[in-house]
């Protein structure tokens, strides 16, 4: 089975597919290491790693080195966080998916944000028509913020979901990711109203993969949450280093080289 099979029917399990979100080579290879099925890219760790704001602003250049760094030291599937595909016109997007297709990536993860409905759904097609010229396939997870952006009234927000949901699958969207939503009743009935895999965001209050795969969810993410105690992590020894010029602060617990150097022995 191959890299974009094995993707594929991660997504078909009992249990969550669980991506800890990797924002560069180095994290993605650590993170295959520690027993990963698969890898997911985090466009906010990513753009942070590469000296930019999140929000659609990263070149799609430095994306797609990105991927080709990650893919070259992993040997698992590779799905890259690809925002709103870096364009509010569906023809750019399609010609901006080339280079990631180029790195060897199996999915991608495209938002709809404040856009409408109708501007995602173009973007999957024209994306699903140049994967299809190509002879392959690319698992597109349909990200909606109807929750994260508070789209609609809270009481409204579950069958905006499912629309659009419907709206995303017959585009050709393979999944449906929402984020921030952590209400049980509403995850079960968003899992039982849509045809596609569903993707949660690790959330404070919500549940772990089993009580998440009880619920209908096929896919749980980290989001940026490993980037940012990751980046807290060194904001926090470097402060501690340049107040006293101390070495103790790095007596903690810390990855030894020879283990980083064979992480990447022969990569």
């Amino acid at each position: 089975m191959n890299k974009l099979e094995t993707f594929f029917n991660l997504h078909q399990q009992d249990k969550p597919l669980i991506l800890p979100n990797a924002w560069d080579a180095a994290s993605a290879r650590i993170i295959e290491d520690q027993g990963a099925l698969a890898i997911a890219t985090t466009s906010a760790g990513v753009a942070w790693g590469l000296g930019h704001r999140d929000g659609h602003i990263l070149p799609v250049s430095l994306l797609a080195q990105v991927a080709q760094s990650i893919t070259r030291v992993i040997k698992i599937p590779l799905s890259i966080d690809f925002e709103n595909g870096y364009s509010d016109n569906a023809k750019v997007v399609a010609e901006n998916i080339k280079a990631l297709l180029d790195a060897g990536i199996v999915g991608i993860n495209l938002e709809d944000g404040r856009d409408s409905p109708d501007v995602l759904s173009a973007k999957i097609s024209a994306i699903k028509s140049v994967v299809e010229s190509r002879g392959s396939r690319l698992f597109i997870n349909a990200r909606t913020d109807v929750y994260l952006a508070g789209l609609v009234p809270a009481e409204e927000a579950v069958n905006e979901v499912i629309k659009r949901a419907k709206l995303y699958k017959d585009a050709g969207a393979d999944g449906l990711f929402v984020p921030v939503i952590t209400d049980e009743g509403e995850i079960a009935q968003i899992a039982q109203n849509v045809s596609l895999p569903l993707n949660v965001m690790a959330m404070p209050g919500l549940g772990n993969a089993d009580e998440l795969g009880a619920l209908g969810v096929k896919r749980l993410s980290a989001g940026a949450w490993i980037t940012q105690i990751a980046f807290q992590t060194t904001a926090k020894l470097a402060k501690a280093f340049l107040t006293e010029g101390d070495s103790a602060v790095f007596e903690e617990d810390a990855m030894s080289g020879a283990m980083l150097q064979e992480l990447f022995a022969d990569k």
